[in-house]
């Protein structure tokens, strides 16, 4: 018969004490990566499995964390998340928590899938996305005590509680910075209805950028929902008007695909950026801004994992640099 491979085998395989061994299957993020790496070889090597329940009592954990999946638009924003679900996953893997998904098709639902869920399942807490103003998903979570971090500002008390996010704004100014350098100066901006913090961000950042050249902006701004065909109606309206605008930056690549099809046809031909390097960017070569996802997931379980601890201040917070990623289109 086998011998039984125990946390003491690990230890002794892989040169380090019990305790490291311990710390590495539940609090990873207070070892050492070099010693992780180790421990984790020799755990691989070995075929060790942690008993489940007597870690649970242990740490009083579950070592399961919840995050939502987001009803499918169109199919290219969509993938956004997706990334950064799989940047979720792994990362909540590596450090020794499993994630469960769920779905809900508005914000009254997800608040009763929360209900729901903490009555069938002892979850660790939850990592929320798609925040926006007023959002009531952090104050019901709060009020009952139940940890949680976001990706996406509380956009109404920005120390509300943990937090990362990708500078929106940033990452606009430098697609309009791209632009100018290229000599365009009349440069437009599709976006989604103000009030969406996320919509609202990017824009700040295309008009901050226009006037710090000297140039207002306001009069080649339109204002949608998302979509392809949004894109297209909006770029046709643009192109209409006495000034027509020789480029064009989107809150989205869904509206910039939209923009592009109308764009590519015009004489001369439209500059096209989008927001978020979709796939569907990558294929059509369109100029789109980059959100570091996996870095983005990777620090939420960072402070969600602060959080359990209580090693954690309200006023923590991770805000990434997204990067500009230039193709045919600008």
């Amino acid at each position: 018969m086998a011998e039984k491979v125990t946390i003491a085998t690990v230890a002794r395989h892989a040169r380090v004490s019990r305790q490291t061994v311990s710390n590495v299957i539940n609090a990873p993020h207070i070892v050492r990566e070099e010693t992780r790496a180790r421990v984790q070889e020799a755990i691989d090597a070995l075929g060790y499995r942690a008993n489940q329940a007597a870690r649970q009592m242990r740490t009083g954990r579950s070592r399961l964390i919840a995050v939502r999946i987001e009803p499918t638009r169109d199919g290219i924003n969509g993938s956004v998340l997706d990334r950064f679900l799989h940047g979720l996953t792994e990362a909540a893997e590596a450090a020794g928590y499993r994630t469960m998904l769920y779905t809900a098709a508005d914000v009254e639902r997800e608040i009763a899938a929360y209900d729901d869920l903490l009555s069938a399942y002892d979850l660790d807490g939850f990592v929320l996305t798609g925040t926006h103003h007023g959002d009531p998903r952090t104050a019901w979570l709060a009020a009952r005590g139940v940890p949680f971090v976001t990706f996406g500002r509380p956009w109404d008390t920005p120390e509300a509680h943990p937090w990362v996010d990708v500078d929106g704004a940033a990452g606009t100014a430098e697609a309009t910075r791209h632009l100018l350098a290229r000599g365009h100066r009349r440069i437009g901006f599709l976006g989604w209805p103000t009030g969406s913090g996320v919509g609202d961000d990017r824009r700040s950042g295309w008009s901050q950028a226009m006037r710090a050249a000297g140039i207002e902006p306001s009069g080649w701004h339109r204002e949608t929902e998302d979509g392809i065909a949004e894109g297209e109606r909006l770029m046709r309206e643009l192109l209409a008007t006495a000034e027509p605008p020789t480029a064009v930056i989107c809150a989205s690549d869904s509206l910039a695909l939209g923009a592009l099809q109308v764009a590519r046809a015009a004489d001369p031909a439209v500059a096209v950026i989008g927001f978020d390097d979709t796939p569907v960017a990558a294929a059509v070569g369109l100029t789109s801004v980059s959100q570091p996802l996996g870095e983005a997931a990777a620090r939420c379980v960072e402070l969600l994992t602060a959080v359990l601890d209580g090693t954690h201040r309200t006023t923590d917070h991770v805000l990434l640099q997204p990067a500009l990623v230039p193709r045919h289109t600008a």
